[in-house]
Order: structure tokens, then C-alpha cells, then sequence
């Protein structure tokens, strides 16, 4: 399926909280990797396979936008989805949203993602299983 909707659910406990009484701002940045790390291992491209192949995803950059309160016991849904291009040869772009039970957007994050090769610390293009496992089928190469 080129380009799906990936979802993973949360609910903000207490120790996601700052004395402010909401979530923090690096906070968020964890638990937007939680959702990302939930949909790479369901398409088979987790810690295991990483390890494996020795081959696996790195952040170049990243924007994070706050729109909204996230406080105890919300629940949120994380919305991720690759963008159907290329940055480069060796970069891919995936955004995300945090949208409140209510329908609200609480926060976005547009990332840059690279594919490293872990044994000679050097970024790859991205391998088919990355391409497909993102959605991204129409950057194989026949």
C-alpha cells in the first residue's frame, strides 16, 4: 500500500509531566520515537532486524510545532506518514501529529530520516524492506 497512516495511541501519565503541569517539550520528541519505533517493528524493521543487517534509521533534523496542551491522562493518537519524496539520495522525510481525543492537533513534527550502514557509520540509500516499510514503493528501482 503506497503511502499509509501509520497510528499508535497514548495516554499521558504523570511522569510525562514537567511543573508546569503538561507535557514537555523534549518529552514530546520521546514519545513521537515511541510511535515511530512501534510501526517500523510492525513491519518487521525493528531493533532485531537492525541489529541483524546492522542497518537502521537515523534523524538528520527535525521540526517540532506545539499547538495545543497535552496534560495528565489525555489521550492521544500519533499519526505518521512518510512524504512520497526524497530529500536526496540517502533522505527520507516522515511527518507526525499528535492529535487530542477531541479532534484537536496538540502538535506536528516533519523529520528527516537517514538509513545508516551501523559497521561503516555512513549513510545508505535506503534499502528496499525501508522503502516498502515506509510506503514508499515508487522509489524501488525495477
Amino acid at each position: 500500500m503506497a503511502n499509509p497512516i501509520y497510528e499508535y495511541e497514548k495516554l499521558i501519565l504523570e511522569h510525562h509531566l514537567d511543573t508546569f503541569g503538561h507535557v514537555n517539550n523534549a518529552m514530546y520528541l520521546s514519545i513521537y520515537e515511541e510511535a515511530r519505533w512501534d510501526f517500523i517493528t510492525k513491519n518487521n524493521l525493528g531493533l532485531k532486524e537492525i541489529l541483524e543487517t546492522k542497518v537502521g534509521p537515523v534523524l538528520l533534523d527535525l521540526n517540532l510545532t506545539f499547538k495545543a496542551e497535552l496534560k495528565n491522562r489525555d489521550k492521544i493518537k500519533i499519526v505518521s506518514q512518510a512524504r512520497p519524496e526524497l530529500r536526496n539520495k540517502y533522505v527520507m522525510l516522515l511527518d507526525q501529529k499528535m492529535i487530542k481525543e477531541d479532534g484537536k492537533i496538540a502538535s506536528t513534527l516533519t523529520i528527516s530520516v537517514g538509513l545508516m550502514d551501523l559497521n561503516a557509520r555512513k549513510l545508505i540509500s535506503p534499502t528496499i524492506p525501508w522503502l516498502r516499510a515506509l510506503g514508499l514503493e515508487e522509489f524501488i528501482e525495477p
